[in-house]
C-alpha cells in the first residue's frame, strides 16, 4: 500500500514485477491453476488476479504449491492464534461429532457460552451481544440498532476507512473503491470526517501530533452542525494503521454524550490482543456502546464476527436487525470460544506487546538509515512504515514499494 492510502496499478497490481514473479516462482501446474482459478470466478478488485496457489498453511506460515514456504504477515487478519492451531482444530472435530447446527428459535449450549465469554472480554459493560456471518454485517447490525435506539440514522466517520462491502457498510466507509460507480447510490446522511493522520495532516498542519486533535474537534462540529447524528462509527486505531493521541478518543466519547450519539467501535481489524491490548480502544481507556469483531475470531477457520453492545439498547425486539440462519451455529461458536481461551491462556496479547515493540524498534532502525523510509507508526503487533521518495516532499513511493514487495515475496 501506498503512504497516501492507495493501492499500487489501480488496486489490482498487474505491474511488471508480477508478471516476473509469477514467471520466476511458479511452476506450469501453478500457472493452470490460477488460469482455472480467473475463468472460475468474477472478477473484483484487491481480489484478482490470483498471486499463488496455497496448498497448506499452519502457524505463522502457509506454503504455495510450487513449494515455497512464506511467512504470512497479513493473513487478512484471521491467523492471530496461527493457521491450525492445534487446541482449535481438535475442538472444532469433537464439535463435528455433537451438535453441528441450531435452527433459528432454538438455543445451545456452545453459542450461550461465547456469547457470555464476549460479555466477560469486552470492556464495559457490553454484555449484550449478536453472532453474524462477518464484519460487514456486524456493522450493519451495529447501525440498526443505532438507528433503533436513538431514533435517528444520519452517521460520522472517517474518510478513508474500510468497515466493510455490505452497501450500509461501505456507506459508512471512506474508500472510494467501495463507494463509488456501480456502489451508489449508498445510505443517506452518512458524514465524513479527515483521519487521524498526522504524518499527512489533512488540515495542513506539522507532524508533531496536535493536528490530530482537529479531527475530535472536527466531529463535535459536525454533531452540533447535525443535531441528529445517532452514531460515531470508527476503529480506534486504524489497521493501515493510523493511530490517533492519547487522548482523542476521550473527547470524541465526550462529544457524543453531549450530543445523544452512540460511539460504535469497529476492532475486527485491530482488536483480539493484535495492537498489544485485547481491544485496541483499551489504549485510550474509551467504551464504546457498541463494538463489532470478527476476522481473527474465527481461528482462520470458519467465518464468523460478533456485535457487542450495552444492555440498555437491547430495544429491537419486535424488529429483526440481524436473522441470519447460522445465528447461533454451534460450530462457529466453538471456533469463537475456543480462540477466545488460546489467546488468554497462551498469553498472546501481552506477546504481541511485546513482540510488536521490538518489530517497532527495528523499523525505526531502518528510518533512521533510510531516506526511503519517511515514517514509522503501530501499536503492538499492528505495525506501519510509509516509503517515500523524500522526506521532504513525502511522495508516495510507489515503484520502491513494489520492489519490496515482490522482493520480500522471493523471499518468503
Amino acid at each position: 500500500m501506498a503512504g497516501d492510502g492507495t493501492e499500487f496499478e489501480g488496486d489490482t497490481n498487474l505491474s511488471k514485477r508480477r508478471a516476473g514473479f509469477q514467471k520466476g516462482m511458479t511452476d506450469a501446474a501453478t500457472r493452470e491453476m490460477l488460469e482455472a482459478d480467473a475463468a472460475a470466478f468474477l472478477h473484483q478488485s484487491l481480489s484478482t488476479p490470483c498471486l499463488d496457489v496455497v496448498e497448506s498453511a499452519e502457524g505463522i506460515y502457509f506454503t504455495a504449491a510450487s513449494g515455497t514456504r512464506y511467512m504470512d504477515f497479513h493473513g487478512n487478519t484471521v491467523h492471530g492464534i496461527g493457521y491450525r492451531h492445534p487446541r482449535l482444530v481438535e475442538a472444532l472435530k469433537s464439535q463435528l461429532d455433537d451438535l453441528v447446527f441450531s435452527p433459528r428459535r432454538y438455543t445451545n449450549e456452545v453459542a450461550v457460552a461465547l456469547a457470555e465469554k464476549l460479555a466477560e472480554v469486552t470492556p464495559g459493560d457490553l454484555s449484550k451481544s449478536l453472532l453474524v456471518p462477518g464484519g460487514s454485517e456486524a456493522i450493519e447490525v451495529a447501525l440498526r440498532i443505532a438507528r433503533g435506539a436513538t431514533g435517528r440514522f444520519k452517521t460520522i466517520s472517517f474518510w478513508g476507512a474500510f468497515h466493510g462491502a455490505g452497501f450500509g457498510a461501505s456507506s459508512v466507509g471512506g474508500e472510494a473503491l467501495f463507494r463509488s460507480g456501480p456502489a451508489g447510490p449508498l445510505l443517506p446522511g452518512t458524514n465524513h470526517v479527515p483521519p487521524v493522520y498526522c504524518y499527512r495532516c489533512p488540515y495542513g498542519h506539522p507532524s508533531d501530533g496536535d493536528c490530530c486533535m482537529m479531527a475530535a474537534e472536527t466531529i463535535r462540529y459536525v454533531l452540533e452542525a447535525e443535531r441528529d447524528v445517532a452514531a460515531v462509527v470508527a476503529e480506534p486505531i486504524r489497521s493501515v494503521p493510523l493511530v490517533p493521541p492519547d487522548d482523542f478518543w476521550k473527547e470524541v466519547r465526550a462529544a457524543c454524550d453531549e450530543y445523544g450519539a452512540l460511539l460504535i467501535f469497529d476492532e475486527i481489524a485491530a482488536g483480539l490482543g493484535k495492537t498489544g491490548k485485547m481491544w485496541s480502544s483499551q489504549h485510550y481507556d474509551t467504551v464504546p456502546d457498541i463494538m463489532v469483531t470478527g476476522k481473527g475470531l474465527g481461528g482462520g477457520v470458519v467465518p464468523l464476527a460478533a456485535v457487542c453492545a450495552r444492555p440498555e439498547l437491547d430495544v429491537l425486539g419486535e424488529v429483526s436487525i440481524g436473522h441470519y440462519t447460522h445465528e447461533k451455529n454451534p460450530f462457529l461458536a466453538r471456533a469463537g470460544l475456543t480462540v477466545l481461551e488460546i489467546i488468554e491462556t497462551e498469553g498472546l496479547v501481552a506477546n504481541a506487546a511485546e513482540v510488536g515493540a521490538h518489530g517497532i524498534s527495528l523499523a525505526r532502525q531502518l528510518h533512521d538509515r533510510h531516506e526511503l523510509v519517511g515514517d514509522v507508526r503501530g501499536k503492538g503487533l499492528l505495525i506501519g512504515i510509509e516509503l517515500v521518495t523524500g522526506r521532504d516532499t513525502k511522495e508516495p513511493a510507489h515503484d520502491a514499494a513494489d520492489a519490496l514487495l515482490y522482493g520480500c515475496l522471493e523471499r518468503g
